[in-house]
């Protein structure tokens, strides 16, 4: 197994920035780890009931630095849009 490279990245998760990509780097990760993560990102409850635990090591840091740049439904979910006029 080989760890990550940019293509690699590049082919499984998008167009992501340089940091995130070196940010990924960083883990050690491989190409294994980061469908596994992309899985975990796309949908959690199918491997939560086939009975996987939850992500951890090099796999938990790749969720969490995809969450990151994953737009979220929570975040536009509730939020109220920008004020305008003046209070009475």
């Amino acid at each position: 197994m080989t760890h990550l490279t940019r293509d690699d990245i590049i082919k499984a998760a998008g167009s992501v920035d340089d940091v995130t990509v070196a940010q990924m780097i960083a883990t050690g990760a491989t190409a294994n780890e980061l469908s596994e993560a992309l899985a975990w990102i796309a949908n959690d409850e199918p491997l939560l009931n086939a009975g996987r635990p939850l992500a951890t090591g090099r796999v938990r840091e790749l969720v969490d630095i995809l969450a990151d740049i994953e737009p979220s439904e929570e975040d536009d979910e509730g939020q109220a849009g920008p004020v305008s006029g003046t209070a009475i």
